[in-house]
């Protein structure tokens, strides 16, 4: 890549080497890769990053093999990552079918980048994604945990792109002359989020004049610091399965309350949602008797006396 850099590659690796800045030299790289252009340029710009700063960087290939011909696009991003000095493992993984076709696609690529020995696992994620992110979970009335969209780093999980346009990442495949697959799936009305994509996004930036996406990603942003706190609240509780403590928490802290106590004893929180919550505050805010409250991964509530305690739904009931 000769002359003047690119803006958006001079950009793209200014926003992986800020994500990485906490890892010394010879930390562990893994970049999640589909074959689209947002991971093949997140691919490009780590490369440079890291034989700057000395990590050592490689890549997972996820093959969902959802599509005829997915073992090909796999292997035609993993020969281009070669070119970029990048080592990649294909991987190939069983979708299921739980909470819908997406959720269940991403389960199952964490799954397999959790599997890589890493310091830290990059995601390509975009500005773009973050904004239908939290359009999808307004349209759901999902809550302010669905609204805080995707975050920045999340363990060793780290999404650098987040303040990056989909363009942009084109623009740094486009510099690097690689060639990016494009998902059918992206493009199919079947899906919501394509649709957003498609529709609704286009027709928001033109009603309301444009900026619509990085508003959205400001939302996110402002939402999930809001959410942070009162999560550091809530994790302070002394007691939080006492009903009279739980009864003097503000409802925001309360039900973030119960959402810790429902993970701590196994609950899925991929399936956990404010239907669940709301049904656990009525135990504490307006208890009648009932005997108890069934909650996803084979867990239920119930409240004794003043007590709230989690323990296996029992079989048969």
């Amino acid at each position: 890549m000769g002359g003047a850099l690119d803006p958006a590659v001079a950009t793209g690796r200014n926003l992986v080497r800020a994500a990485l800045q906490d890892l010394g030299p010879g930390s562990r790289l893994v970049v999640g890769v589909s074959g689209g252009a947002d991971s093949l340029a997140l691919a490009a710009v780590t490369a440079f990053v890291a034989g700057r700063e000395a990590y050592d960087v490689s890549a997972v290939v996820v093959d969902h093999q959802l599509q005829a011909g997915s073992a090909e696009v796999a292997a035609r991003a993993a020969d281009q990552l070669a070119t970029l000095g990048v080592e990649a493992q294909v991987v190939r993984v069983e979708v299921g079918t739980d909470g819908g076709p997406e959720a269940a696609a991403r389960r199952a690529r964490y799954q397999a980048l959790q599997g890589a020995r890493a310091d830290a696992v990059l995601l390509a994620h975009t500005l773009d994604d973050q904004a239908e992110t939290v359009l999808l979970g307004l349209g759901r009335g999902a809550g302010p945990r669905s609204l805080a969209g995707l975050s920045a780093g999340d363990g060793v999980m780290r999404r650098p792109f987040l303040s990056l346009r989909r363009a942009q990442t084109e623009q740094i495949c486009r510099a690097h002359q690689l060639t990016w697959w494009v998902d059918p799936h992206n493009c199919d009305p079947a899906f919501r989020r394509a649709r957003i994509r498609a529709e609704a996004m286009p027709l928001l930036e033109d009603v309301l004049g444009g900026g619509v996406a990085e508003a959205l990603a400001r939302t996110a942003d402002q939402v999930r610091a809001d959410s942070a706190h009162l999560d550091e609240i809530a994790a302070a509780v002394s007691e939080p399965l006492d009903v009279p403590t739980l009864l003097d928490l503000p409802p925001a802290v309360r039900s973030r309350t119960l959402r810790r106590t429902a993970l701590a004893a196994g609950v899925d929180g991929s399936a956990l949602t404010s239907a669940h919550l709301g049904e656990l505050d009525r135990l504490v805010t307006g208890w009648h008797g009932q005997v108890r409250i069934e909650l996803p991964g084979g867990i239920a509530c119930t409240r004794v006396g003043d007590s709230l305690s989690y323990l296996p739904t029992p079989v048969g009931r």
